[in-house]
């Protein structure tokens, strides 16, 4: 069996592969945005092919562009209005390409030098983008939020319990527990049932009326904490929550962590992204005295997915959490002032995934990117201008390009929002979805594209109020 296949059939195979995505990229507005859920269809459609002996290249090709053409929610669809999944650059798609075509090994330092200085060069920039002390702060990219906001647990841990990582938690006396707002990402439970403090010790902190987490209810918990049997452990402020876009007071939050020496991560998975803008960081204020940030590349830096960052303004921090030896990886860089990936984060063998960053910076800049941010922001804008105009009134505040919205008269009539929702949805012109909000459900509008002008969001707005009019009579 030849993997490699020959030059004329590998080209041959390009080209198709090329010709598909080319007409998909071309093209993607004049596709549904939401597929048909039809299960055993799919199950039938994937069953179908021969795994035995497998198929003619071409065909097979076909097969894949043609299922994922036809059940997959498109997300890079300018009228895909929903969660924080943005369209991919060019830049971060040839990436992967490259990425997989070399398939550098980042575990050992010496296996991928040019990869993992790379990707240390970025996070270097990312720390200044954030504020942090270059001198003090460390960072490594990650696959994803959840795994960010993971490694940011276990730092807290180490960083409180100078044996956590020789007895874990049979070491502790008391019992950690991490605080958030009621409207933080659910990666943070998933973290502490990971991480063996179990999901009973976070506490969620109610929001005020603006969404924000309390950080009077904040100081009020922390204090009332039985000290003989728990332990504060950190507090997670959120720059962009999932829902509605908001970003907690993270200056307050720094302040009563400081005041009472717990650790202050920063969720920033979407609303990092603010801190490359000149007209939207002011948000963050309050970030660069954080214990560490998770931020989201493949959200607003619209990359491939799997790509995010994990920064600290612990320098050793890192090292100290998952800092391990071993007698078989090289060791031709001992001699060397290097990290060693393997030794610095959750991941043992490592995907060059900050080429998807460094390929977009080098094709268009970091003032590419604030004049992309910019605008995604003026049609959050522009969206809801257009919404108030037409007698839709907003739930949330927030600068970031994140809408929630409902009628007046339906705000107490849930099925108001589902039915209007699923007959958005049957007809695959556009992507929203539902969030509730005070326990009234709205309307959730989130600009994710940098393809997404006033044109996709005046059809939004059309089929809205054809919508509402339907429902009216």
């Amino acid at each position: 069996m030849n993997f490699d296949f020959d030059e004329k059939q590998r080209k041959e195979i390009l080209n198709t592969v090329s010709q598909k995505i080319e007409h998909f990229y071309t093209n993607t507005k004049d596709y549904s945005t939401t597929p048909e859920l039809n299960l055993q269809e799919i199950r039938n459609i994937i069953a179908s092919e021969n795994l035995v002996s497998g198929t003619e290249p071409n065909k097979a090709i076909e097969h894949i562009i043609t299922g994922l053409e036809n059940y997959s929610v498109h997300t890079p669809h300018p009228k895909y209005f929903g969660l924080f999944n943005p369209r991919a650059n060019f830049a971060g798609i040839i990436a992967d390409f490259i990425t997989a075509s070399y398939n550098p090994q980042l575990a050992a330092w010496s296996h991928a030098p040019f990869a993992v200085e790379v990707e240390a060069h970025l996070i270097n920039q990312f720390i200044e983008k954030f504020g942090l002390n270059p001198k003090k702060s460390d960072g490594v990219f990650t696959t994803g939020g959840a795994e960010a906001n993971l490694t940011a647990v276990l730092s807290a841990l180490n960083n409180k319990h100078p044996d956590f990582a020789k007895n874990g938690m049979f070491g502790l006396d008391k019992k950690p527990v991490i605080f958030c707002s009621q409207e933080a990402h659910h990666s943070v439970q998933k973290a502490a049932k990971i991480a063996g403090l179990g999901y009973e010790f976070v506490k969620t902190i109610p929001t005020t009326k603006d969404l924000k987490i309390d950080t009077d209810l904040l100081e009020k918990e922390i204090k009332n904490l039985n000290n003989s049997t728990h332990s504060p452990l950190m507090v997670i402020g959120t720059a962009g929550t999932t829902g509605t876009g908001t970003v907690d007071d993270l200056e307050a939050i720094s302040k009563i962590c400081k005041k009472n020496g717990i650790w202050f991560h920063v969720d920033a998975a979407y609303g990092g992204g603010a801190v490359l803008s000149s007209n939207l960081k002011h948000i963050l204020k309050g970030i660069s005295a954080s214990d560490s940030i998770t931020f989201d590349a493949h959200k607003w830096m619209s990359v491939p997915m799997g790509t995010s960052v994990f920064l600290t303004s612990h320098q050793e921090i890192l090292n100290k959490t998952f800092r391990i030896t071993t007698e078989y990886m090289p060791k031709e860089a001992n001699e060397l002032e290097i990290v060693e990936p393997f030794s610095h984060s959750i991941q043992w063998s490592r995907r060059f995934i900050g080429l998807k960053v460094y390929s977009s910076l080098l094709f268009y800049g970091w003032n590419g990117y604030e004049k992309v941010i910019n605008h995604q922001a003026k049609m959050g804008e522009y969206l809801r201008t257009k919404l108030t105009e037409n007698n839709w009134i907003i739930k949330n505040s927030t600068e970031l390009p994140v809408i929630c919205f409902t009628h007046q008269k339906f705000e107490s009539d849930a099925n108001f929002t589902k039915t209007i929702l699923d007959n958005i949805l049957a007809k695959g012109n556009s992507w929203i979805s539902v969030y509730p909000i005070k326990n009234v459900p709205t309307f959730r509008a989130c600009i994710t594209n940098y393809n997404t002008t006033e044109t996709e969001i005046d059809e939004l707005i059309e089929e809205l109020n054809k919508e509402r009019k339907a429902y009216q009579d």
